[in-house]
């Protein structure tokens, strides 16, 4: 509901702060006093656009704040999607609008889009003129009505749970028929890749191998050439260097005797002896393992080639990199093998989704012509009372061809207001006037069911009066029990049934004529009601009949 409203150097008005209750509240002031600025004051900070026009003259900046409480509202999610702070009471929406023509929409002091503004005032409040049929015809609102009526909340919640399974189930399918569609185009070119990898036979490790094998048959003769010196100067027979330390050892041996610290000297070279005697063993060995092979070379040389030729064809520098490219045309094939199956699979799976969806959209469409029944019915009832003695109503149900969010069900809310007219669709047909006691009647069945936004009647009851404006009255304090009804009116016998009055009015000071509003005590009430009924001039006969009007007030 709107707690409060703020308005600060909007058109004629100065700065105003009004304060609203819950239930039935009535507007009411002369022609021209200002009404209509309050409430383009208020469809601005729902979201409307505005322009440089709606500041009031020598100002820079104008300001519309309104405060809600949105404790039964179940808002968490909007903010949550929106990325905005979630107060759970309360709710602040503000607008600035600046000289320049720019303006700021902000949400609990966040900036945020205009169009995030007006999608959340919707959910607060709804502002109803009489020329505002455009909701009463939208197809989703009269849906809205008649789930709402037909109480299938828990029915909703559990199709559209379906229903995102069945959307998902689609796209799943969509994507892998495409995926297995492109994979098709190109198996002839993977297959050729992968049979020259696979002909390949790759190892890891083997490039690195292969390339220090190269080097030694490359330098065959040189490699055995130097192995075999290294063995002479070792161990040659003349000037062998391990013969002539074990020469050095064996004088070192004898000199021991009398001097103790050729001991160290010949356990050293002893340790110098086996070692050189084992590496020249070992290199005169290796020497012989050494040969000159042409036909390796040549098979290493060509074994080398192909790895290179792999890895540029392929843009990688290692054969590890190439086991892996080869693996994953492995998995392309086993999957271009397996889309088949798996696309049956899903087919199958989407099936029994779609036939699931089917049956409980058909328990849906059930519930809703049950309901649309009983709405035509009570709808006629309430409707007929208020000027309208020949209206006939009719919910038109037709079949979908395919799923959609809500069911498989379009709806349109049929009407005529005349005994022979042909039923047609109520935006179509009805008048203004009718449209607006239509849209009084069904926020009244509906606002027992669900928490509706606060609702704005903006000078509905135009071209209705006595007995009709009483029932009028009677519909909208009723529907004030249940939810915040703030009405616009010229009528008393609409005004003398709101639990709270306000007063519009204009004020001249010396520079300006500003507007202004206040909420009127008992005794203000009794000459507002008063001059509504005889003009200007108050009588005694008119502040009695105002007295009289007030006393219906529940």
């Amino acid at each position: 509901m709107l707690r409060s409203l703020f308005i600060q150097n909007f058109v004629l008005i100065d700065s105003l702060d009004i304060q609203f209750d819950n239930g039935f509240s009535v507007i009411t002031g002369e022609t021209g006093a200002g009404k209509s600025i309050i409430l383009g004051a208020l469809s601005l900070v729902l979201g409307q656009r505005a322009d440089g026009k709606s500041i009031k003259n020598g100002s820079d900046k104008c300001v519309i704040e309104a405060t809600f409480d949105v404790s039964k509202y179940q808002l968490e999610e909007f903010f949550h999607v929106n990325d905005l702070e979630y107060d759970p009471e309360i709710c602040i929406l503000r607008r600035e609008l600046f000289a320049s023509g720019k303006s700021r929409a902000f949400v609990n002091d966040s900036p945020v889009p205009l169009i995030v503004m007006k999608e959340l005032g919707s959910r607060l409040i709804d502002i109803h003129s009489q020329h505002q049929n455009l909701l009463l015809g939208d197809n989703r609102f009269q849906m809205k009505v008649i789930d709402v009526m037909a109480e299938n909340e828990i029915l909703l919640i559990l199709y559209r749970k379906e229903y995102q399974r069945y959307l998902s189930l689609k796209r799943e399918l969509k994507d892998l028929t495409e995926k297995a569609d492109q994979n098709r185009q190109e198996e002839d070119y993977i297959r050729f890749q992968l049979e020259q990898l696979t002909d390949a036979h790759l190892v890891a490790g083997e490039q690195e191998e292969l390339e220090q094998e190269l080097e030694t048959l490359s330098h065959a003769e040189d490699i055995k050439g130097s192995l075999y010196k290294i063995t002479e100067l070792l161990n040659g027979e003349e000037q062998g260097s391990v013969q002539l330390i074990k020469e050095a050892l064996s004088t070192a041996d004898s000199l021991e005797r009398f001097y103790p610290k050729a001991r160290e000297i010949a356990e050293r070279l002893r340790s110098a002896y086996i070692d050189l005697n084992d590496l020249a063993s070992e290199t005169d060995v290796l020497k012989e393992d050494v040969e000159f092979n042409p036909e390796r070379l040549e098979w290493v040389n060509e074994r080398l080639n192909t790895l290179y030729t792999l890895e540029q064809k392929h843009r990688v520098p290692t054969v590890e990199e190439l086991i892996a490219i080869q693996d994953k045309y492995t998995e392309q094939l086993h999957d271009i093998d397996s889309f088949d199956e798996q696309i049956e699979g899903i087919k199958a799976q989407l099936e029994i989704s779609y036939q699931e969806l089917l049956q409980q959209a058909a328990v849906l469409s059930e519930q809703r012509k049950i309901a649309s029944k009983a709405i035509a019915s009570q709808l006629v009832k309430m409707v007929i009372p208020l000027g309208m003695p020949n209206v006939r109503f009719a919910v038109d149900f037709v079949a979908r061809p395919e799923p959609e969010s809500d069911g498989m069900d379009d709806i349109r809310f049929l009407f005529s207001a005349n005994k022979s007219g042909e039923l047609q669709p109520v935006a179509q047909t009805a008048s203004g006037g009718e449209i607006s006691r239509l849209m009084l009647c069904i926020k009244a069945m509906i606002a027992g069911f669900t928490a509706l936004p606060a609702i704005i009647f903006d000078e509905v009851d135009t071209g209705v009066s006595g007995d009709i404006a009483d029932k009028m009255g009677d519909i909208m304090q009723d529907l004030g029990t249940k939810m915040q009804v703030i009405t616009i009116t010229h009528l008393p016998q609409i005004a003398a049934k709101g639990k709270d009055h306000f007063f519009v009015y204009k004020e001249d000071t010396t520079e300006r004529t500003i507007t202004r509003i206040k909420k009127l005590n008992k005794e203000e009430r009794v000459k507002e009601v008063a001059r509504m009924l005889s003009g200007a001039s108050l009588t005694g006969a008119s502040i009695a009949n105002a007295k009289e009007l007030l006393k219906t007030k529940r």
